[in-house]
Parts: C-alpha cells; sequence; structure tokens
C-alpha cells in the first residue's frame, strides 16, 4: 500500500505537459477555426476581419489570416506535440496582442477583460520554455546530431607545431 501510495505522488512532469498541451492545443483550435472558416458559431474569416477593421487593426483581412492560422494551425501542433517551442511564441504574441488591445479595459474576463487571452499568452510563454515533453511526436523525429568535441583533435594544435 505504502509502495503505490509513493509511486502515484511521484511528480509526472511529462504527463503534466500532455495535459496542458491538450487542451490549450485545443482550445486554440476551436477558436482559430471559428475565426477562419466560422465553425462552432464563429465569424468566419470576413466577419472577423470586419472586427479587427471596426477596432482600427490595419490590413484588417491579413491580420485576421494570421491570427486566425496561428490560433488554428499552432493549436494543432500543440495537441500533436509538433514543434511545440516553436508555436508557442506566435501563440503567446497573438493573446498579448488581443490581451493589450481588444481586452485592455480591465482585466476580469465577466466584463470582456483580458484574463481569458493572458493566460493563454502565459501558459504558450511556458510550453515555450519547456518543450513538449516525453510525450509529444517531436520526441520521435530524430535530431541532428553534433560533432562532440575531443581530447584529441583532428587537426594539429599549435602545441604540435
Amino acid at each position: 500500500m505504502i509502495n503505490a501510495l509513493t509511486k502515484f505522488t511521484q511528480p509526472r512532469p511529462d504527463a503534466a505537459l500532455l495535459l496542458i498541451r491538450g487542451i490549450t492545443g485545443i482550445v486554440f483550435s476551436f477558436h482559430g477555426a471559428q475565426k477562419l472558416f466560422g465553425a462552432f458559431g464563429g465569424p468566419g474569416l470576413e466577419g472577423f476581419a470586419g472586427y479587427l477593421a471596426s477596432l482600427g487593426f490595419p490590413f484588417p483581412t491579413v491580420n485576421a489570416y494570421l491570427a486566425g492560422g496561428t490560433e488554428f494551425f499552432g493549436g494543432l501542433a500543440l495537441l500533436l506535440g509538433l514543434g511545440t517551442r516553436f508555436v508557442s511564441l506566435p501563440l503567446a504574441f497573438t493573446m498579448l496582442v488581443a490581451s493589450f488591445t481588444v481586452h485592455a479595459g480591465s482585466f476580469s474576463n465577466q466584463v470582456g477583460g483580458m484574463e481569458y487571452s493572458l493566460t493563454l499568452a502565459v501558459v504558450s510563454v511556458a510550453l515555450a520554455l519547456s518543450g513538449g515533453g516525453r510525450h509529444s511526436l517531436e520526441r520521435l523525429i530524430p535530431k541532428a546530431s553534433t560533432p562532440k568535441a575531443s581530447a584529441k583533435s583532428s587537426s594539429p594544435s599549435l602545441a604540435a607545431l
């Protein structure tokens, strides 16, 4: 019994990263699909671009593609654990822009504040710092090997001359 309890209470950082990546990826993909495709009752690309134009964003259609694409495809990449560190940074940037433009009037999400978007930005930065963890598809991709420095170099040293 004590052995089972000890095993249960051991930290599981890779399982924690899988859960965090999973739900964050689902949330981003969901909202990206709303913006890009009008899925789940979302505005679609035209509606989202119109909303950005009403807020005074320059190049609203380009920004709609960028924000929606970042959320949708970045969310899918997080969910799968592909390029976690790479995709987390544009996701964080997108959420910081949303936090300090669209939701800047308040902190509380109940009144349209930045609470939710800022939380997603911070989680994205944390994933950029940690990586996807052991339970990610990126772990299946072989890493490029770098030559290790050895005590005996293949090139002559100045001492040998």
